[in-house]
């Protein structure tokens, strides 16, 4: 009957191919080889990384169906690079943003759209309307009251019109006729600019606090621009070509500290593009740190570079030709399918330590390395099988899943699990017979381990009862597990993107955690709207219909009233500009009509201040003379611009509005967008977004965002892993059923590694971190590895061995844990708190992971299978 027993069938099968490995070595690494050179020639000519995080999931999913259509109903919204511009001042702002957007527009292959929100000629005309009726009247007023300043200038927009407007006000001054109170902000402002140019600074007055008669507030000094890219997802900062562009034409712009102004990108193409940034920022350091470590660890494990060698030959092997079976089997890889070189580095470097390992201790009775090697095979061989197809039985467990990133992640990991098993048992025996390592000397597993063994074996029954009370607690403990559902959690706090995203959540009005659904038409989503307004959740809930201004009738009169009185000054047609001659003489001019000024007053100190510094001005280098027009016009000119402006200002109605504005609210087949935005109901972000998508959803159920896709995404990741698991645990325990022949035997291969998720689950829920969408891959990872450690010492107490511990196999199962805790653990120094946290968890399930397999396996089996099966 031994022809139908399955472990000695695959016993026959590895011992056939060893054999094969070690009598024909030359035959077979250059077969290996030919196959590894097409796989290498796949991989450099075909390997493609698409990172567009939105094909992780099925498209199929209602959540990324409703995404897809408001995609479709509002692709200039899609994909977007949110420029934030804050400046000195308004009108400083106003031009570094329309410089901005100018030069992004002239790069229609690297942007498809640039749009300033709130700029533009019918914002600049009708911005007065979308304020209170009260504060139309009183810039109106002050409009009104400043006609004396703004005629000079309307005419005569230079520096010699500025001097001719000073004596103007030093004539007013001197006769009386002047409002001091008026003239104390701008004589105030004219001196401070004037002291500055002669010190060659540039001292621009704000002319919209003047002009308000208030400090901006900062909004009012922010200005938006919506850039969408073209995005190139071959690489792996899709828009890492835009971001240069922009930040380069900023430069040359001289938008930066040094002019006042402050530029910041976010979005979420800025945000992606950093965070796969920091994910790369350490990739290096990791990888050598890793190297290193596992390096030092195979040494203290094999004590022999001639079996360290074959072993790093065996995992670049099985990188490639894992690679290559990627992209046969998948096509591109993602964010997430990437990582099939981690899982394969961990699974193959167990592969080899078992063999190498085992080979070691089979070399002390068989001094000949033939022998050594083909006994190795016969020993190890089942259940290194055995662990191999219950590893890729369990990653293929997520193909069914919606989780397509995993499910592909899954797919091509089983097969490296293959990969590595067929390397493990061909390539690497080949190799060692090249290398012919030398005999060995004494046991090759840990003697002084015996008594732990017989500890183990004698105190069963208590230690099965502690661990029934271990795991009682642990499942305790799972009341307080977080699984943070944030994904800008994952991101670097501090870098720019984030940091700017996190400052425009602050404001709802700025906010771009919104949420969003469409309605038939427009007076339906005015319905809906009102509805989700009235949710303590909803800060604010807008349709198109809300750019329609209020009391427009007052307001439009108030501005009739003022255009009626500035109008003709500001309609004077401009004078031809002066030469520097002319400019010298008004500026001259301007301070001898303002030095007799005497008083005590705020205002004629600030004559005489403004004086002496028109005198050194016109007596000075023309170089600080064109820095005091630098510091004057452009704000006086913007400001002349913008009164002219604000004074056409007409009606608005649904029909006026821009053109670009009524496109992202109302679709050409007429169906419109309700945005809402969150009110801060909490500090906890993440829980912040749960109540909102949640009361959202309540009335909306179509409402889609970031707030929702968070949500549905992480049920969805959530729902994949749950339902991976059964199947994984199904189909693994169906293997070990047919392969060990015992119910029995089978439960007791997954024991231990129920108990080690429960552990780890307990570790993150008492002491961190979170789970998250990050480091929820190392319940994947731990089932695989547990699975394999746990099948090692079922397979080998089904043989006969009872001191699994001071076994060859037990030093085996440590160095390989240990190596992979090792070299995962310096995932957890990345500057990627994402990464940084997969890293700690991945290091605490595998030591979890060896600790019931070496503690909790042996007196379970001594309890419940105490002779051999």
């Amino acid at each position: 009957m031994a022809a139908a027993d399955p472990a000695a069938f695959l016993g026959r099968i590895v011992v056939a191919l060893v054999r094969v490995s070690i009598r024909r070595p030359w035959t077979v690494l250059a077969m290996l080889a030919l196959v590894s050179a097409g796989a290498l020639w796949l991989t450099a000519t075909r390997f493609v990384l698409d990172s567009d995080v939105t094909k992780l999931f099925s498209p199929d999913l209602p959540w990324r169906v409703a995404e897809r259509t408001m995609e479709r109903a509002f692709p200039q919204r899609l994909d977007l690079i949110v420029i934030v511009l804050d400046g000195p001042d308004a009108a400083t702002s106003d031009r570094a943003a329309g410089a901005l957007a100018g030069a992004l527009q002239s790069r229609p292959e690297l942007f498809r759209s640039v749009r300033q929100p709130g700029g533009g000629p019918f914002w600049a005309s009708h911005g007065l309307l979308y304020l209170d009726r009260a504060e139309v009247q009183s810039v109106t007023e002050k409009l009104v009251e400043a006609q004396g300043l703004l005629g000079p200038l309307a005419e005569d927009p230079s520096l010699r019109g500025l001097g001719r407007l000073l004596g103007l006000i030093a004539e007013g001054i001197k006769g009386g006729d002047a409002n001091l109170g008026q003239l104390a902000g701008p004589l105030g402002a004219f001196a401070q600019a004037a002291e500055g140019a002669v010190q060659g600074r540039v001292a621009a007055p704000d002319w919209g606090v003047l002009m308000t008669g208030r400090p901006a507030r900062p909004l009012e000094l922010r200005r938006l621009i919506l850039v969408q890219p073209a995005l190139n997802y071959e690489q792996l900062s899709a828009g890492a070509a835009a971001t240069e562009v922009i930040r380069s034409e900023a430069r040359r712009l001289g938008i930066d500290g040094e002019h006042g102004l402050r530029i910041r990108l976010t979005g979420s193409v800025p945000m992606a593009d950093e965070e796969f940034a920091t994910v790369s920022e350490g990739a290096i350091e990791n990888a050598v740190l890793s190297f290193v470590l596992v390096a030092i660890l195979l040494w203290m494990a094999l004590h022999s570079w001639k079996l360290i060698w074959p072993l790093l030959v065996l995992v670049v092997a099985g990188l490639i030709w894992t690679a290559g079976w990627g992209i046969l089997s998948v096509g591109s890889f993602n964010p997430l399918s990437i990582a099939f070189a981690v899982l394969f580095i961990g699974i193959g470097v167990d592969f080899g330590i078992q063999y190498a390992v085992q080979y070691r201790a089979e070399r002390v009775h068989l001094p000949a390395l033939l022998p050594a090697l083909e006994q190795a095979a016969r020993t190890a061989g089942p259940g290194m099988t055995l662990a191999a197809l219950a590893v890729t039985f369990s990653f293929l467990a997520f193909l069914p899943t919606d989780y397509r990133g995993v499910a592909e992640l899954g797919l091509i990991a089983g097969g490296g699990m293959v990969i590595g098993w067929f390397l493990a048992m061909t390539l690497l025996p080949a190799l060692m017979v090249l290398a012919r390592p030398s005999s060995e000397a004494r046991e090759v597993g840990y003697p002084m381990l015996r008594p732990v063994d017989e500890w183990l074996s004698r105190h069963a029954r208590p230690v099965g009862i502690g661990v029934a009370v271990l795991a009682l607690a642990c499942l305790g403990a799972l009341a307080w597990l977080r699984f943070d559902t944030n994904p800008i959690n994952l991101r670097d706090p501090h870098s720019e993107s984030v940091a700017t995203w996190r400052d425009l959540a602050r404001d709802p009005d700025t906010d771009p955690n919104i949420l969003e659904v469409l309605a038939p038409d427009l007076m339906a989503a005015q319905a809906l709207a009102r509805r989700l307004a009235a949710l303590p959740e909803v800060a604010r809930a807008m349709t198109l219909a809300d750019f329609i201004p209020e009391d427009q009738d007052a307001k439009l009169a108030l501005i009739e009233d003022a255009a009626m009185l500035l109008g003709p000054a500001l309609a004077a047609e401009p004078m031809p500009p002066p030469d520097d001659a002319a400019v010298v003489a008004a500026l001259r001019k301007a301070a001898a009509d303002l030095a007799p000024l005497r008083g005590n007053g705020p205002v004629h100190r600030d004559t005489a201040r403004l004086a002496a510094a028109l005198a050194r001005l016109a007596d000075g280098p023309v170089a600080n003379r064109d820095v005091f027009a630098s510091a004057t016009l452009p704000g006086l000119t913007h400001l002349v611009g913008q009164v002219r402006a604000l004074l056409a200002a007409h009606r608005v109605t649904l029909e006026s509005l821009p053109p670009d504005l009524i496109a992202d609210w109302i679709t050409p087949d007429g169906r419109a967008r309700v945005e809402m935005a969150p009110a801060q109901t909490t500090t906890d972000e993440t829980l912040l977004f749960r109540r909102f998508a949640r009361a959202v959803q309540a009335v909306a159920p179509d409402a889609t965002g970031l707030a929702v896709s968070t949500q549905a995404s992480s049920a969805t990741i959530q729902a994949a892993f749950l339902e991976s698991g059964a199947l994984g645990v199904v189909f693994v325990f169906a293997l070990l059923w047919l392969m060990l022949r015992s119910v029995r035997l089978s439960l007791l291969a997954l024991a231990p590694l129920a108990l080690a998720g429960l552990m780890t689950l307990a570790h993150c829920a008492l002491l961190g971190p979170d789970l998250n969408l990050a480091n929820i891959i190392a319940m994947p990872l731990l089932f695989g590895m547990g699975v394999a450690y746990d099948i090692y010492f079922v397979a080998a107490w089904q043989q006969g061995r009872r001191d699994l511990l001071a076994s060859p196999l037990n030093r085996a199962v440590i160095y390989s844990a240990v190596t992979n805790a090792a070299a995962f653990g310096a995932l957890a120094i990345s500057p990627h708190p994402g990464t940084a946290s997969m890293g700690v968890v991945l290091s605490v399930s595998l030591v979890y992971s060896l600790v019931c397999v070496m503690l909790v396996l042996p007196p379970l089996l001594k309890l419940f299978a105490p002779g051999k099966d």
